[in-house]
């Protein structure tokens, strides 16, 4: 009965973890690195595995070998109630975990600094600036050295440094890249800045770990790794389309839309990133009545300095014009005397 039982047991929990591991084998895909940054991350990602498979693994086969060898029904087993101490397991309890943790906080406090996100990476070859805007839900890229945009689609050479900055038209996001590594938020009225590099060609899924309302679901984008040729030649076809992001086209940009088109603008509006970000400065305001406003209390608060100045200067006159006649008649006092 009790082999029955356990065979059961075995069979729902092997059952269990194929099925655990077929809904999650779209994010192992963090595990094939295409990248100097994601090969770092991934190795730390099995490294900590391990480590915690010397607590995990013995604590499950501990769980089954007791319940089996201790049974009611095994006679054999040693039966000790008065137990109470054992210092040998005192020591394996203490000494492992320290250890575990040791190697853990070590590795933390390297790689934390190695893998710096803000860290440019070294290389001979000049990194390429990539400017992302998440929307309502969608994602948008400029290119400011080549003034070129494009939605829902990013072009990089591999080998290639990426200097990415990054900021939100509306909700907090996260930008990322599994198979390069380094998820970064994007926020409103911030810039946040990552730094990758692919070191394969190929097409990666980049897409939003945050929840940013309805459509965050399908808020993906296509990461595409090309040779330095096949990118300057697609920069050059980019350089030929008609359209223009202006600010009235990213008005209509940013409006709640899903599944946008894959886009390519090959003029942008100078400055555009900064604007984007600017608008949700409290120093500068949102909008253009905001800003006149802004500038209306400035013209009015310059004006009540003025009249205060003038008032001041006229009290100081006249305080002067007092002063003046008192010495007078002092003089003439002391001339009558």
């Amino acid at each position: 009965m009790m082999k029955k039982n356990l065979y059961k047991f075995f069979k729902g929990a092997g059952l269990l973890t194929v099925l655990a591991l077929l809904t999650s084998c779209s994010h192992w895909v963090v595990l094939e690195s295409k990248g100097p940054i994601g090969i770092e991350e991934a190795f730390l990602i099995k490294i900590a595995f391990l480590l915690m498979l010397i607590v995990v693994l013995p604590v499950f086969v501990m769980v089954f070998w007791f319940a089996y060898r201790y049974r009611a029904s095994n006679a054999k087993a040693t039966y000790k109630p008065k137990w109470t101490h054992s210092t040998t397991i005192e020591w394996v309890i203490w000494i492992v975990p320290i250890a575990i943790v040791a190697a853990l906080s070590y590795l933390t406090w390297v790689k934390t600094y190695e893998l710096d996100p803000y860290k440019p990476l070294k290389s001979e070859v000049k990194p390429v600036r990539i400017e992302v805007v998440s929307t309502d839900w969608n994602w948008l890229f400029i290119y400011p050295d080549y003034n070129v945009a494009v939605v829902n689609q990013v072009v990089f050479p591999v080998n290639t440094p990426l200097s990415f900055r990054i900021t939100s038209a509306s909700v907090m996001t996260s930008f990322f890249i599994p198979q390069l590594g380094s998820q970064m938020y994007a926020m409103a009225g911030m810039q946040t800045k990552l730094n990758l590099m692919a070191s394969d060609t190929g097409v990666y899924e980049g897409h939003n770990q945050e929840y940013s309302g309805n459509g965050y679901v399908n808020m993906h984008f296509e990461a595409r790794t090309i040779t330095q040729e096949e990118f300057e030649a697609w920069m050059q076809k980019a350089r030929q389309s008609d359209d223009t992001l202006s600010m009235a086209r990213y008005q209509a940009l940013i409006k709640p839309n899903v599944d946008y088109p894959v886009t390519i603008f090959s003029r942008v509006k100078p400055g555009l990133f900064d604007s984007i970000m600017m608008e949700y400065m409290s120093w500068m305001g949102g909008t253009d009545n905001r800003m006149k406003d802004d500038s209306d209390d400035a013209h009015n608060m310059h004006d009540m300095h003025n009249m205060h100045n003038m008032h001041q200067g006229h009290e100081n006159h006249e305080g002067m014009n007092m002063a003046s006649d008192s010495t007078t008649m002092n003089d003439k006092k002391m001339e009558g005397k």
